[in-house]
């Protein structure tokens, strides 16, 4: 019969704290945050149409900092301007809490506009 020997000596020492600094590191995958980023597109977006696609993301992250390229599909007519901000601003807020990155920069690309049919719509008019 074989005994497991904890080792000599270890049981007798005391533990000891090990300086945070010493400790390791935690990376979190840059495809991690992309979904993150996603998500986040997709909360400031809001309601699209059936036939949009989910927003997409692709990421980046260097020195812990992630540089995020986003797609979005927008319903239309809408201020394209004030709704890539909006996204901006929530992917710096939802990577920054999530992920505890630093985000110094957000490309919105919108792939599509998606036309909201409204009074005259059916018949080609525009108001």
């Amino acid at each position: 019969m074989t005994t497991v020997s904890a080792g000599a000596g270890e049981l007798g020492r005391p533990l000891t704290a090990v300086p945070p600094g010493e400790r390791g590191a935690t990376r979190i995958a840059d495809r991690v945050v992309a979904k993150i980023a996603s998500q986040a597109a997709r909360e400031a977006v809001g309601t699209l149409p059936p036939d949009a696609g989910r927003p997409s993301a692709s990421v980046v992250v260097h020195h812990e900092a992630a540089h995020v390229r986003v797609h979005v599909e927008l319903d239309y007519p809408c201020d394209v301007g004030d709704r890539c901000r909006q996204v901006r601003h929530q992917v710096v807020d939802r990577v920054g809490a999530l992920a505890g990155m630093e985000v110094p920069e957000v490309v919105v690309q919108v792939e599509r506009l998606h036309l909201v049919a409204g009074p005259g719509a059916a018949q080609g008019r525009t108001r």
